[in-house]
């Protein structure tokens, strides 16, 4: 389900983070797509955090340790870099609008990041909204191969870490089905995150 926002419009944050927490997000049907829309799917992508899966060669790459992991240090590198084209996608549906409310949404907390970095370059990264003890991932990024699976790894192991009940993808793919994302049914997506949001957890 979908509903479009007037061209040029702003999303208070509180707005946006009551959205959330109804099961609720925007997108805009590409970068410079004025409008965004609100969207409620039937069916929502999850990575249940206690069978998440590594596949064995992710395992034997990440214990050479090729990226230098960090978390929250260059959100602004890391939105504008999931917002840009690349072979795999010649646009997105981060627009001007959405940049700027999960830019505020980090200023708050409750926006983050995971990054990989080598010999000083961000290399690969993602981020997503942390509300109650569920995390929203956004988008995810690479320049390097390998370097935003590395970071979906840093990112499940930190909220296990920390408590998260809830890890929601949006949507499910090719890519986030080998790392165990499966698909729910709307209403039991809102039982699930109706009990995320009875407590808080800090990422």
């Amino acid at each position: 389900m979908t509903r479009p926002l007037a061209p040029g419009f702003h999303i208070p944050p509180d707005l946006l983070l009551r959205a959330y927490a109804t099961g609720v997000f925007p997108m805009a049907e590409h970068a410079d797509d004025p409008e965004v829309f609100w969207v409620r799917p039937e069916t929502r992508g999850i990575i249940p955090l206690d069978s998440f899966h590594i596949p064995k060669s992710l395992k034997k790459l990440m214990r050479r340790e090729p990226f230098d992991i960090r978390y929250d240090t260059d959100f602004l590198g890391v939105i504008t870099a999931c917002a840009e084209p690349s072979p795999e996608r010649s646009d997105t549906w981060i627009n001007e609008p959405i940049r700027e409310a999960y830019t505020e949404l980090f200023k708050r907390g409750h926006c983050h990041t995971v990054e990989a970095w080598r010999d000083g370059k961000l290399v690969g990264g993602l981020y997503g909204v942390s509300l109650g003890r569920a995390f929203f991932g956004e988008s995810m990024f690479s320049r390097e191969p390998n370097a935003s699976k590395i970071c979906l790894v840093h990112l499940v192991e930190r909220l296990r870490e920390h408590g998260f009940l809830l890890l929601d993808t949006q949507f499910t793919t090719e890519h986030l089905r080998r790392f165990g994302a499966i698909d729910v049914p709307r209403r039991l997506y809102e039982q699930m995150l109706a009990e995320a949001l009875e407590e808080t957890a800090r990422f």
